[in-house]
């Protein structure tokens, strides 16, 4: 792991417990009976780790390294971390839960490319004895854990902030909506939340759901609702996330738009913040990897050696599935401008040197970035 994300780690992984939410339930009986069949293993575990895509910044930059060294913290530097990426292929991270099989992991993290999809993958995993957590993405199928951050206050969260930052254009103005891919049940979360500020205060233009949550993708849909609705009644664009809200902007300074409307985000990559910097996008939603990728290999360990999840994961949530799933749910804090400082640089995600390159240096001396 390198410095700076050591040093987050360090920073935030020691109150991954503290943070976790109130879901629907306590998670102590259902910890409890998750457990009670498994055999009692030492440190030499293996863990598998499966990941959906790499197009996103954050899996392999953060996810990755802060669940490897959990693990190997929590197991004395015994235990292996067996790693997959899916890229955005369900029916390869099908086969890729098969060789987890194969191996014969003591248990798996999955973060599912398509939640309904991987189903049949997480049961044969349980059938040959292998607990499932669910990282990020809420899995169907049997899975015995689940950590994510709160999905619909991340909605809340991204519309709140456009309606602040459109002001008294938000009543009656047209915006564009953006969300994420259909095949990922949090991308419903962050519309539901979203909606339940904007609804009824803005009007939609055009709404797309992003197929794979790919910038071009978000590039191309924004081209059409430009010609559809003309660049000058575009208010403002809620778009879930960062990479999406990239495309955004290239189609928006594409159309000749000398003073870009605000554009919302997700998951405080580097090039958001940068445009954030930049005035080119309003906000992100900063997302502290550290407690969720340690609550996730926490939950994974206890689960290999047949300990009990109380009192790792304090609440419960269901799935369209499964009911009463043991939980940590992290909090969000809404990233903008004002707050980079106290956020992303404090907890040493990224550096100084990192945001203000040649580009952006000016922008962030004037916000006194340091």
């Amino acid at each position: 792991m390198n410095t700076q994300m050591r040093r987050a780690a360090v920073a935030v992984a020691a109150t991954a417990m503290a943070v976790s939410l109130a879901a629907c339930g306590s998670a102590k009986e259902s910890g409890d009976k998750a457990t009670e069949t498994s055999a009692k293993k030492g440190d030499d575990l293996k863990i598998g780790l499966l990941l959906p895509e790499n197009q996103t910044a954050r899996y392999e930059k953060f996810d990755k390294p802060i669940i490897e060294e959990k693990v190997s913290e929590l197991t004395n530097g015994k235990a292996k971390v067996i790693y997959a990426n899916a890229k955005q292929d369900a029916t390869l991270q099908s086969q890729q839960v098969e060789t987890m099989i194969t191996n014969k992991v003591d248990a798996l993290i999955i973060d599912a490319v398509d939640s309904k999809a991987i189903a049949n993958g997480v049961k044969k995993a349980k059938d040959a004895g292998i607990p499932v957590v669910a990282f990020d993405r809420l899995a169907e199928g049997p899975i015995d854990a689940y950590t994510s951050f709160d999905n619909e206050e991340v909605g809340h969260v991204q519309g709140k902030a456009l309606l602040e930052a459109l002001g008294d254009k938000a009543e009656g103005g047209t915006i564009v909506m953006m969300n994420g891919a259909i095949t990922d049940p949090n991308a419903a979360l962050f519309k539901k939340g979203a909606k339940a500020e904007l609804d009824g205060k803005v009007k939609y233009g055009k709404e797309y759901d992003t197929k794979e949550w790919k910038p071009e993708n978000a590039n191309a849909n924004m081209e059409a609702a430009i010609t559809a609705l003309g660049k000058d009644k575009i208010v403002g664009v809620y778009s879930a996330n960062d990479g999406m809200a990239g495309g955004i902007i290239t189609a928006l300074k594409a159309a000749g738009l000398s003073k870009l409307p605000p554009v919302t985000g997700q998951d405080a990559e580097l090039a958001g913040v940068q445009r954030i910097v930049a005035g080119e996008q309003f906000m992100s939603v900063y997302k502290p990897y550290a407690p969720e990728g340690a609550a996730a290999a926490e939950m994974a360990v206890a689960l290999a050696k047949g300990k009990k999840l109380y009192p790792i994961a304090t609440s419960t949530v269901d799935s369209p599935t499964h009911k009463a799933i043991p939980t940590v749910l992290v909090p969000v804090v809404s990233l903008t401008q004002a707050n980079i400082q106290d956020t992303v640089l404090k907890d040493g995600i990224y550096t100084v040197d990192e945001i203000c390159t040649a580009k952006y240096k000016a922008a962030c001396d004037k916000l006194g970035l340091k």
